[in-house]
């Protein structure tokens, strides 16, 4: 019973999670995109394009679209997507119209007074918002749908990577915003949005939680792991190598560790053994006992 009931409120804090990050989109797009002529890509970006060629809500636009796209999903590619999947699109388009109504000029963030005349800071600015809060959707199990729904239909019959799927759809997206602003200047920043959103995502899902491994080759293989073991209690692995060039035999240490912790290994690696040789990459991504829980 314990057990269910930290599940349903673990489940509870993700969907509220969600919601919060879908709240502050919708308001990068509102407050600072849409009354500027700017946008970025999938489906807010087509229903900016319907609402400043037709007055039609956003909101609005972006359900129907989702839900056509939901349904062609379900038909090609089967039952794959989540209820936070369709939960994220039901309050994307409640909020977008909510405060699509209430908020008809650009702001600043926290003077509320100020309009925002440089379109440039604008697409800065909402390009942040709305990137942040589809990372940290992600990172709860929620999906705006949209373009990456396409993705998923595309590179089932075709041998093309999701991502380049969603850069072409986005590139087409931005690119037609010229027939209903006819300005470059507006593509322009268009794409500026893009670049900010697409980094900030990433930021968001990768940034703080980098990891790097490290491979180090000593002759104090048991004093270094020694202090990075007590020192930062971080596993180390021993594995046994040869060296080609001497011909002798030893232990490569291997360990994984958060990114900000790089340079205390190099400085115990410096102490123990400064002759040592060390290498260092980054991970994609590192699971288990001190780093992200591994999702299902």
């Amino acid at each position: 019973m314990k057990a269910d009931k930290k599940t349903i409120l673990e489940e509870i804090k993700r969907y509220v999670i969600i919601t919060i990050a879908i709240f502050v989109m919708d308001f990068g797009w509102t407050a600072f995109l849409i009354p500027n002529h700017l946008m970025g890509g999938g489906v807010s970006g087509i229903a900016t394009l319907i609402f400043w060629a037709t007055g039609l809500s956003t909101g609005i636009s972006i359900f129907v679209i989702n839900a056509i796209l939901l349904l062609i999903a379900l038909k090609i590619i089967g039952p794959s997507f989540g209820i936070k999947t369709a939960y994220s699109i039901v309050m994307a388009s409640v909020f977008m119209s909510l405060q699509q109504h209430f908020i008809t000029d650009p702001m600043l963030a926290g003077t509320m007074d100020l309009f925002v005349k440089d379109s440039f800071l604008a697409a800065i600015i909402g390009g942040a918002l709305a990137g942040a809060s589809i990372g940290v959707a992600f990172t709860q199990g929620g999906s705006t749908g949209g373009t990456d729904i396409i993705a998923m239909i595309v590179n089932k019959y075709r041998n093309i990577s999701q991502g380049r799927v969603i850069l072409f759809c986005d590139i087409i997206i931005i690119g037609c915003s010229y027939f209903v602003f006819h300005s470059v200047e507006s593509i322009i920043y268009s794409f500026v949005v893009l670049a900010v959103c697409s980094y900030c995502i990433d930021l968001v899902l990768t940034g703080n939680k980098q990891s790097v491994q490290a491979f180090i080759f000593t002759s104090k293989p048991a004093e270094v792991a020694d202090r990075i073991t007590n020192e930062m209690h971080r596993g180390v692995t021993a594995v046994k190598g040869m060296g080609w060039y001497t011909k002798r035999e030893g232990d490569i240490l291997m360990v994984v560790t958060h990114k900000r912790e790089a340079q205390q290994i190099m400085r115990i690696v410096k102490e123990e053994d400064p002759a040592a040789f060390m290498t260092m990459n980054t991970v994609m991504g590192a699971y288990g006992k001190g780093f992200e829980q591994i999702r299902k």
